[in-house]
């Protein structure tokens, strides 16, 4: 006989990800002539759930390594930029009344995917991609056995013996019955 059984558990209830794009402009003292590099460190994030999307607040550092004066010097443009990102993301499962856990993962980090110059400004793109997921309270039903398994036999090695010590006839070529 079978029948199911509920279990309550934490579970991933809604997934999803996105790719976000910013473009920022900065100037710098000097005219720049060529961008030698552009670097994006010290990514930082947290995300929160607000009624029905998520909410995530981080920041990172931007270097841009550009020469000027005809590149016969150098110089880099250090900035921390932050940002608010709002992400709307739908429950597989409608559990409202129970809060959920926000996990905000870094899929892609960010990455400087283009920089222009324009006069004495730096004008700069950076790209990053991030995977939210909500987790919460969730039932799984499964499917039961009331049938209980047999129970092996367990043997000392000793009884083992005893028995075997028992049962063996000594004189068994001298025993009629054999023959």
């Amino acid at each position: 006989m079978s029948n199911y059984r509920e279990i309550v558990t934490k579970a991933v209830i809604g997934k999803g990800k996105k790719t976000f794009t910013t473009t920022n402009k900065k100037s710098v003292e000097n005219k720049p002539t060529t961008i030698l590099g552009c670097w994006v460190i010290n990514h930082q994030f947290k995300g929160e759930k607000q009624n029905n999307s998520v909410t995530i607040n981080g920041s990172y550092d931007v270097n841009i390594w550009y020469s000027y004066d005809n590149d016969t010097k150098t110089d880099v443009l250090k900035e921390t930029n932050t940002y608010k990102e709002v992400v709307n993301i739908r429950a597989r499962e409608n559990n409202s009344d129970v809060p959920e856990e926000i996990i905000v993962r870094s899929l892609k980090q960010p990455n400087c995917i283009k920089v222009d110059i324009e006069g004495n400004d730096i004008v700069y793109t950076i790209e990053k991609e991030l995977g939210i997921e909500l987790v919460g309270d969730t039932k799984v039903k499964i499917l039961t056995n009331d049938e209980e398994d047999p129970w092996d036999e367990i043997i000392d090695e000793k009884d083992l013996d005893k028995k075997i010590d028992e049962e063996v006839k000594e004189d068994f070529i001298n025993d009629k019955e054999i023959v």
